[in-house]
């Protein structure tokens, strides 16, 4: 159900956020191999990570026209 290092906790927190932020179906995440999930994870946390990158540039540059 869940890869070793993950806590059950987590485990659920994730599926929540997953579901409520990012469309996936309980089925869909239920379904996944461990080490396929951790590859979305990856993938959804580095797109994460350069959109928020993205938008403090986009802020920055916004404020310094003011």
């Amino acid at each position: 159900m869940c890869v070793s290092h993950d806590s059950l906790e987590n485990h659920y927190k994730v599926n929540f956020m997953l579901m409520q932020h990012h469309k996936y179906s309980l089925s869909d995440l239920e379904n996944m191999i461990p080490w396929e999930r951790q590859v979305y994870l990856g993938l959804l946390t580095q797109y994460l990570k350069e959109e928020s990158e993205r938008q403090q540039k986009e802020h920055a540059r916004l404020k310094s026209r003011m």
